[in-house]
């Protein structure tokens, strides 16, 4: 089958008078490359997605599996600032779409990390940053990835251009694939196109400190998570709690004369919850060096009114209290049984030995699940083999 435009750009046209025509790409200069990666599928021999690279170190081992560049697949197709929604196909960096957003006012609310200053380095692209399903300080308020994925097209084992989801959010009967690729780690299938929701920009932002020891800051966190408050960000280590507030001025005034705190200048908290974001500050640059030392970062999960856990090594909490980093040279099963006894999971973030898996494993059900999804987009088993699970 041939990849033709009307397959692969379908439903939202671009903006009739986009700010600056020559960032926008119709679907027909693209046509050429999908084709190519089609074909490649055809040959039935495994692939790997890749885009900068720049989260090439998350998920399971590359393995033996060609890379694919998704590259090729670089451009804004639609972006209509009235309606609150962006198109751009897998390639693009995602520092362009933000350039392009921030022109408007606008943002990725999520604040997907783009690991900027890292050993990784890059910027990302839309597509690896909705496969990953990687998402920033802001997750906690304003949703994940997934949440934000409106619609999406994928290329198959085929060759064949689906599509799923709109260019709105509604409810829907049957599957919300377009949903499901975020955080699939592209073992279903290559993501060609994104239309992702978007959202103005705060008029305004605050950032509060307060000294606090782990489990006050945790039982804090959670005091004003049951309170009105319009808290954007949380963020404890090292014995600071700092608190992002961020909405319309009155509303973020108001909060700032009832929480108290030490506010923060803008000109060193905006950094900050920069380096938050694309892990490019002091904890994650020690737990990288740690990690070379034989230690492991871990990605830690649990519900937010979790209190403190027994991890041995140093700890930076997030969203709330619902996410918790550890670099500890734990044994894998030892921390993975605590984090569960509390009702989360564990996910190997930086590791020298990922052998023990990098997700926590699935019970029976949900392994049935994902090899019967597997099955149904790619039956001959040639994306991504490895990434997600060592038997997808």
């Amino acid at each position: 089958m041939t990849v033709q435009a009307e397959d692969f750009e379908r439903g939202p046209a671009p903006v009739a008078t986009p700010p600056e025509p020559a960032e926008f790409v119709r679907a027909t200069q693209l046509i050429d490359a999908l084709e190519a990666m089609a074909e490649r599928f055809r040959e039935g021999r495994p692939v790997r997605f890749t885009g900068h690279g720049s989260k090439d170190f998350y998920g399971g081992p590359l393995g033996d599996a060609a890379p694919l560049s998704t590259q090729a697949l670089n451009g804004v197709m639609a972006y209509e600032p009235s309606e609150l929604y962006v198109t751009a196909a897998a390639g693009t960096p995602v520092a362009e779409v933000e350039a392009l957003l921030a022109r408007h006012g606008q943002h990725l609310a999520f604040e997907p990390p783009r690991f900027v200053g890292t050993a990784s380095g890059g910027t990302g692209t839309v597509g690896g940053m909705v496969a990953t399903g990687l998402s920033g300080p802001a997750r906690a308020s304003a949703g994940a990835v997934r949440d934000h994925v409106l619609g999406l097209t994928l290329l198959d084992a085929k060759g064949e251009l689906l599509h799923f989801g709109g260019t709105v959010m509604k409810n829907v009967a049957g599957y919300d694939v377009s949903r499901l690729m975020a955080g699939s780690m592209g073992v279903l299938g290559l993501i060609a196109q994104v239309t992702l929701k978007v959202l103005p920009m705060p008029v305004a932002t605050v950032t509060l400190r307060f000294e606090f020891g782990q489990e006050e800051a945790l039982l804090q966190m959670n005091r004003w998570g049951g309170q009105p408050l319009p808290l954007s960000a949380t963020a404890w280590w090292d014995g600071a709690l700092v608190a992002r507030l961020s909405g319309a001025e009155a509303a973020v005034a108001a909060a700032v004369r009832k929480l108290g705190g030490d506010v923060i200048p803008e000109a060193m908290a905006a950094p900050f919850w920069q380096g938050l974001r694309d892990q490019s500050d002091e904890f994650f640059l020690g737990a990288r060096r740690a990690v070379q030392g034989g230690a492991t970062l871990w990605r830690i999960a649990v519900p937010s009114t979790t209190l403190a856990m027994p991890l041995h090594g140093e700890q930076l909490i997030e969203w709330g209290g619902a996410q918790r980093w550890v670099v500890t040279p734990m044994a894998p099963a030892q921390l993975r049984e605590l984090v569960a006894a509390a009702g989360g999971h564990a996910t190997m973030f930086y590791a020298n030995d990922k052998t023990a898996g990098t997700f926590s494993p699935l019970g029976p059900q949900l392994t049935r699940i994902h090899k019967e999804l597997k099955r149904q987009f790619d039956p001959a088993g040639i994306f991504n083999p490895g990434r997600l699970y060592p038997d997808l």
